[in-house]
């Protein structure tokens, strides 16, 4: 089977590569490096010769939702017209568990892509997930002041990105379901107490805060609009064991 994989160089991307590799499936990268490009379809319909399905994780570092609106319709409009002039059976993307629930940039984007999907008449699954367990290494890079990481309050249940590729690569090989399915991580946390674990972990001499920021989008997410109300499956790795095992690999 030929797999095809937008944004293989990425956090998930690249866990799915490497998981169809382990299965023996026949990789496709679609990404920059291997001459594609996603916003034009530039050396698209090349690597997509023969494809039997597509995953796309693409993803983009923004928060405002015209960036990430504009983006993520671009990109899709762009793999759906090449999967249908090569022949696709089957487009597999990756979103956000609660996207259509929170009023907030990025997950604006992925609410846009979605709709493209769904309404493009071509066979798809989406899969939604939970936030990362890297998540809190983001927030702490993006809210950090000096010696403070401000932190905004929030419901979450983190997931590994290594389950996440795995849930991937399984429904890439099964029946397109015309619809979406949960993945959520085994519990539940606070996103400011994720950052200060995190914190505690590595020894930094940074001090976590949990701020309750203003606004619909922060008030959902602390109300739980990112958590799943009828998971698909449920991952094992819990955010404790993904810390012991990132304290082991810094060491």
């Amino acid at each position: 089977m030929r797999v095809a994989v937008a944004g293989a160089t990425g956090k998930v991307g690249a866990h799915v590569v490497a998981e169809l590799g382990r299965g023996g499936y026949e990789v496709v990268r679609l990404s920059r490096t291997d001459g594609v490009d996603l916003t034009t379809g530039d050396g698209l319909a090349d690597r997509l010769a023969g494809a039997d399905a597509v995953i796309d994780c693409l993803s983009v570092v923004t928060t405002r939702r015209r960036a990430a609106v504009s983006f993520f319709e671009t990109t899709t409009r762009t793999l759906l017209d090449a999967e249908r002039a090569a022949g696709v059976g089957h487009h597999v993307v990756l979103s956000i568990v609660g996207a259509d629930r929170v009023q907030y940039g990025y997950y604006e984007g992925k609410v846009a892509q979605e709709r493209l999907v769904r309404e493009s008449g071509r066979p798809y699954t989406i899969l939604r997930a939970t936030q990362f367990h890297e998540f809190a290494e983001q927030l702490l890079e993006r809210f950090v002041i000096g010696r403070l990481a401000l932190v905004p309050r929030g419901r979450s249940a983190p997931v590994a990105a290594t389950e996440v590729a795995t849930a991937l690569v399984e429904l890439a090989a099964d029946t397109p379901r015309a619809e979406h399915l949960e993945l959520t991580g085994p519990g539940e946390h606070d996103l400011a107490d994720m950052v200060q674990q995190l914190v505690a972990v590595r020894r930094l001499p940074t001090r976590a805060y949990g701020l309750r920021l203003p606004g619909a989008g922060a008030r959902a997410m602390r109300e739980g609009a990112l958590l799943s109300e009828h998971p698909w499956r449920v991952g094992t790795q819990t955010y404790d064991e993904w810390l012991r095992e990132r304290a082991v690999e810094r060491a």
